[in-house]
């Protein structure tokens, strides 16, 4: 165990709207956690879903962004720029509801430090990031802000009736909250719109410890997706959200003229339907055998209810001969650690933040800008016919990600955020 340099546990409490399934501030946030608790930190959670122990939870419904209140206010804040009395009557009266309990929730379990975690930069509950602004604005507390995505990068937020509260509270700018972001160009962005200086943590993943091998549990997974042995299995490991560009690997699939299939792991989640049927029908179109599977690939094995074995990602990875990560914007790209860390080969769309703070470093990987040119074909079926060469390159990169993006680089960012707030 790393050593504490306080000589005593901090009583950390971590809140967002969702501590539960496989998006990434779940999993970063699994990560902080495992490293701060390896320092000898004791770590609680306030949320209105969340998996983590009971013991250690605070499960508050009206905090889900989920919740039919915050999505009614949702649809309207985000769609006229006139603001309805009733619903400021109900953000104000959920925010105080959300106030009390965050005060209740410091006080069980006698916190030291608040790490919000991405509910002050992306507005989804507009209540949530106004009860914590409130609670440390009236107290102090101290506060780790841990900004995955800020709302002047998504378009949906651009067109609202509540100017004020995004500029007071998302993020605000009050003197005890460190504020830490993912990628340069939201830390470059931050301070010019804000004035607000942050701390750049990447995303990370464990590489100091390598993954399992694949178990007789995982190695059923090609023969449940009704996949032949010499059929190359081609991972989509994200979401289907039109910023995904999941148009991009099923044109590269189809050009490739290999008996291979697209394997999507995730459902469309909460920015709706139509970009899943489009890729539906242009999958059909493209020829592309294309297998949906979220009903099967959840964060946990099990089975589902008609008695089909639930896999997690961890299965699916080692399967796969070519992950496909073609996104047109990511906060920094956890499905491209992933891939490093479960040592596949990847191709992936010149995104503005890979190509900024990924693309530097030197990872060797199949690259494309926009659109899919036959020189990334070329290079994607290179790898696929030549397992020797695919293997070199992936224990390459993932040698290259453990000095830039393991868990030791974590701690030693997250120790000197703890030592400005705390002391030496």
């Amino acid at each position: 165990m790393t050593q504490n340099p306080w000589n005593r546990s901090l009583r950390i409490g971590f809140i967002s709207t969702r501590f539960e399934g496989t998006d990434g501030v779940s999993l970063e946030t699994e990560k902080w956690a495992a490293v701060l608790e390896r320092c000898g930190h004791k770590c609680f959670y306030f949320a209105g879903e969340c998996d983590r122990p009971y013991e250690v939870s605070r499960i508050i419904p009206e905090a889900s962004f989920q919740h039919h209140e915050i999505a009614a206010i949702n649809r309207t804040v985000y769609s006229q720029q006139i603001r309805p009395p009733d619903v400021a009557r109900r953000i104000q009266s959920i925010k105080n509801h959300l106030k009390d309990e965050l005060y209740r929730f410091i006080s069980e379990f006698n916190l030291n430090l608040l790490i919000a975690e991405n509910v002050l930069a992306i507005p989804i509950h507009l209540p949530l990031g106004m009860a914590i602004t409130e609670v440390v604005a009236e107290t102090g507390f101290p506060v780790i802000g841990h900004h995955h995505d800020l709302f002047w990068e998504r378009k949906r937020f651009l067109t609202n009736c509540v100017w004020d509260i995004l500029n007071s509270c998302f993020p605000p700018h009050l003197p005890t909250i460190r504020h830490v972001v993912i990628n340069s160009s939201a830390s470059n962005q931050l301070a010019l719109r804000t004035g607000i200086s942050s701390t750049l943590i990447p995303n990370v993943m464990d590489f100091e410890t390598p993954p399992a091998a694949p178990d007789d549990y995982a190695r059923q997974v090609r023969h449940d997706l009704g996949m032949d042995a010499d059929q190359f299995l081609i991972l989509q490991p994200t979401r289907i959200v039109q910023r995904k560009g999941i148009e991009h690997a099923i044109e590269l699939v189809s050009r490739l003229y290999m008996d291979a299939r697209l394997v999507i792991s995730h459902a469309s989640g909460d920015e709706g339907y139509e970009y899943e049927r489009f890729i539906r029908e242009y999958a059909q179109r493209m020829g592309v055998p294309t297998l949906f599977v979220s009903d099967i690939i959840k964060e946990k094995r099990g089975k589902t209810e008609d008695n089909r074995n639930i896999y997690t990602l961890q299965d699916v990875y080692p399967q796969a001969a070519l992950v496909t990560y073609p996104s047109d914007f990511e906060g920094f790209g956890n499905a491209f650690l992933e891939a490093i860390y479960y040592h596949r080969p990847i191709l992936v769309n010149n995104y503005s933040i890979f190509n900024f703070d990924i693309k530097p470093k030197g990872f060797h990987v199949i690259e494309f800008d926009g659109y899919i040119t036959q020189d990334s074909v070329n290079r994607a079926r290179k790898v696929l016919e030549n397992p020797t060469m695919a293997e070199e390159t992936a224990n390459y990169n993932y040698e290259l990600a453990s000095h830039h993006f393991s868990y030791a680089v974590l701690e030693r960012r997250l120790n000197t955020i703890l030592s400005e707030i705390f002391g030496e």
